[in-house]
């Protein structure tokens, strides 16, 4: 009984990590769009006021997105720890995860939440999402320090919830304007709070549930 719960559980793994590497191969697909840099292509093709009218709006977009794909891989190899038992390895990817969301990619986010398509409501969810962000981060940091070790799981659990959102958001899109085919800035401000209310909300229940 013991070696089929086992095989189960390392299949659900496996396919964890399947999944996982597909999505961020589809990611860094959208990353590369923007090497060599150039404020023609891609998502900035729409954004050419921002660009021509605030000269620190693309340092800022670069920033997030050069960095975002890192913070999703590191955060990533870091939660596997607990299955290898890495654990020298599993604090370096978390600190460079850290390091990277609250000096980099967190601030860069909220800043680019200001200038965000599809209205104010959409500018205020991806605002939030930073702030969201860099605290559930910042605790899962305080917590590590103080060594409370069950508090930093569940933080950084939290945090890799708001970090995950760079994938569903993009998943609800697809979904949306499959089924849907509404108007591009309703898209947006839709999947502004689509994109991460219900990782939290997951997140939540698995912590109350005791499952993390």
């Amino acid at each position: 009984m013991l070696t089929v719960k086992k095989n189960i559980s390392l299949f659900f793994r496996v396919l964890l990590i399947l999944g996982f590497g597909y999505f961020f191969w589809l990611m860094l697909k959208i990353t590369l769009e923007y090497i060599p840099l150039d404020p023609n292509v891609s998502f900035l093709m729409i954004k050419q006021t921002e660009v021509g009218q605030r000269p620190e709006y693309l340092s800022f977009f670069y920033t997030h997105v050069y960095t975002s794909i890192f913070v999703l891989f590191t955060g990533f190899l870091a939660i596997l720890r607990k299955d290898f038992g890495w654990k020298s390895f599993h604090r370096n990817m978390g600190k460079i995860y850290i390091f990277l969301i609250l000096i980099l990619a967190a601030p860069s986010g909220i800043y680019m939440g200001f200038f965000a398509n599809g209205g104010i409501l959409s500018k205020i969810s991806f605002v939030i999402l930073g702030i969201l962000w860099w605290f559930s981060t910042f605790r899962a940091y305080q917590l590590a320090r103080q060594k409370k070790f069950t508090q930093h799981k569940q933080w950084m659990w939290r945090s890799f919830a708001f970090t995950f959102s760079a994938i569903t958001l993009r998943m609800w899109k697809v979904i949306i304007v499959y089924l849907f085919h509404p108007n591009p800035m309703d898209v947006y401000q839709i999947i502004a709070w689509l994109g991460w209310i219900p990782n939290i909300l997951l997140i939540e229940y698995l912590i109350t549930k005791k499952h993390l």
